[in-house]
C-alpha cells in the first residue's frame, strides 16, 4: 500500500498544473483583435485619424497619425490594457495644426462622404476611408468594397488641390487575403 501511494505522489508531481486564465498565453491574432476594437471603440477616433498596429509576442507597435496629441496618450493607453500585452512601443505622429490642412480634410470628407456611392459608409460608426492630411499632402487608408471605389475616393479626393494624394485603400478580398496570410 505504501508503494502505490509512493507511486501515486510521483504521478501527481509530474503531471502539468493546470494554467491559471491570467497565466494562459494568448495568440498574436487575439491580441491584434482586442486592439482593433479598442481603437475602433475610442470616441474620439475619426475619419481624420489613422492607427495601424503590429503584435510579435505580446510587443505592441502603434504607427500611424493623430490630430490631436491627447490621442496618441489616450490609445496607447487602451492598447496597453489589452490582456496579453507586454509592452506598447507607440509611434504613432501628431500632426501639425494647421488651417490649410483642416480645410483640405473637411474637403475631402465632405467630397468622398457625400458621394452617393458612398452613403452606406457614411452610415457607419465608424466609416472605412480615413483622410490624413500633412502639410497639403492627403494619404486615403482603409478599405473599401472594390477597385472602382477604390478610384472614385482617389478622384475626389484629387479635385482640391492638395499637394499630392497617395491612395492606399484596399478592396475587401486584397484586406482578407492579407489576414489569411497571416494566420
Amino acid at each position: 500500500m505504501f508503494r502505490n501511494l509512493v507511486l501515486v505522489a510521483f504521478v501527481l508531481a509530474l503531471a502539468p498544473v493546470p494554467l491559471r486564465a491570467d497565466q494562459v498565453e494568448r495568440k498574436n491574432s487575439q491580441i491584434f483583435d482586442d486592439i482593433t476594437r479598442q481603437v475602433n471603440s475610442y470616441p474620439q477616433f475619426t475619419v481624420f485619424d489613422d492607427v495601424n498596429a503590429s503584435v510579435e509576442q505580446g510587443v505592441v507597435t502603434l504607427t500611424g497619425d493623430v490630430t490631436m496629441p491627447y490621442k496618441r496618450t489616450d490609445i496607447e493607453r487602451r492598447v496597453a490594457s489589452v490582456a496579453g500585452v507586454k509592452e506598447v512601443r507607440n509611434q504613432i505622429e501628431v500632426l501639425p495644426v494647421s488651417i490649410y490642412d483642416n480645410r483640405l480634410r473637411y474637403a475631402i470628407a465632405r467630397a468622398i462622404y457625400g458621394n452617393p456611392s458612398f452613403w452606406s459608409y457614411a452610415a457607419m460608426a465608424n466609416p472605412p476611408i480615413h483622410i490624413v492630411v500633412k502639410g497639403g499632402h492627403v494619404t486615403l487608408t482603409g478599405v473599401v468594397n472594390s477597385n472602382v471605389e477604390r478610384v472614385l475616393a482617389r478622384s475626389l479626393a484629387s479635385s482640391f488641390g492638395a499637394f499630392s494624394v497617395d491612395n492606399r485603400l484596399q478592396t475587401d478580398a486584397e484586406m482578407n487575403a492579407a489576414l489569411a496570410r497571416l494566420n
